[in-house]
């Protein structure tokens, strides 16, 4: 069974999945977030939670080599549906030379 949210997430009114991302590193001193959800970013930087979104995640493998190309990743996960812009696409891509 799910731990409850803490009164200090609730607040904040968020979908199940941010709640429990959010309650889980509040819980864990240190832990990173990830999350994409504005409203999610904002009470995690309320409450001091570092966060990562999707984009970071792949820009970060990319840069530890764990992919060969964050373009096919990022064009993939559009075309599933995650909003990207083509400047902020165009901006990221550029940070890990691609």
């Amino acid at each position: 069974m799910p731990s409850p949210v803490p009164p200090e997430i609730e607040r904040w009114d968020l979908g199940p999945g941010e709640s429990a991302v959010l309650s889980w590193a509040l819980a864990h001193p240190g832990t990173e977030a990830v999350l994409d959800d504005l409203g999610g970013r904002r009470c995690a930087a309320v409450l001091g939670i570092p966060v990562r979104g999707t984009l970071g995640l792949v820009l970060l493998a990319k840069k530890r080599g764990t992919i060969a190309k964050a373009r096919p990743v990022l064009d993939r996960l559009r075309g599933a549906g995650m909003y990207l812009s083509d400047s902020v696409l165009d901006e990221a891509l550029k940070l890990v030379g691609e």
